[in-house]
């Protein structure tokens, strides 16, 4: 099923993919190898390349022989804009909705929305204050290490200590994650956080459309 989606996709893999440079690991495999570490529950692309090292499955899957390298972890990393960029995972996933279609196995006639949080790899201590428009370069960053410019600036590593400072979406922004907003559900405590909603049909309870996007409160 997996291989017949990807096959109607061969306009877009041109298109996004430059016959010059240097050698990139085919977006098909890319795919194919994060629908692995979804279904699979692998929990970072580390572990799923040094899976990709010892799992016959795996392998056989994205196509590769047992000889061949496995690629690192940066390949994701550099990817993953091209992905977005040319829309390749949603028309992925666009193929495979698609079939369910084709086989009467989706349901256009009941069908239902949930909201949901995807929490953010972004630190609390990426939490910086908006500089106010207008400051003087240097107003309002937090860092305290001395700079070329005079001043001073924290290093990245050093623990920044927030007692008896109040954050929120107005006053502060994630220097990592900037699309990121603090939000609080179910009275947690609040996280750097996106939103997602996900359309489910009834009938088998497959999703079928995905949205994400700013944890504002609004669905």
């Amino acid at each position: 099923m997996v291989d017949e989606a990807l096959r109607g996709m061969d306009k877009d893999f041109r298109e996004a993919c430059s016959d010059r440079g240097r050698r990139l690991v085919a977006p098909e495999r890319l795919l194919k190898a994060l629908l692995l570490q979804s279904l699979y529950s692998i929990r970072s692309e580390r572990e799923l390349c040094r899976r990709l090292k010892t799992d016959l499955l795996f392998c056989w899957f994205l196509d590769m022989s047992l000889d061949e390298e496995v690629f690192v972890p940066t390949v994701f990393t550099h990817n993953r804009e091209r992905l977005a960029e040319h829309g390749l995972a949603s028309r992925f996933f666009g193929g495979v909705v698609k079939q369910a279609q084709a086989a009467g196995l989706a349901s256009d006639e009941h069908f239902t929305v949930d909201g949901s949080l995807i929490q953010s790899h972004a630190s609390f201590k990426s939490l910086k204050r908006i500089a106010r428009e207008g400051a003087e370069d240097g107003d309002g960053d937090d860092d305290d290490r001395p700079s070329p410019g005079g001043g001073t600036r924290r290093s990245r590593n050093e623990s920044v200590d927030f007692r008896g400072e109040r954050r929120g979406n107005a006053t502060h922004r994630s220097s990592t994650d900037p699309e990121a907003r603090l939000y609080r559900k179910g009275g947690t405590g609040a996280y750097l956080s996106h939103s997602m909603h996900a359309m489910t049909e009834n009938r088998h309870g497959l999703v079928v459309a995905v949205a994400v996007g700013e944890a504002n409160g609004t669905s």
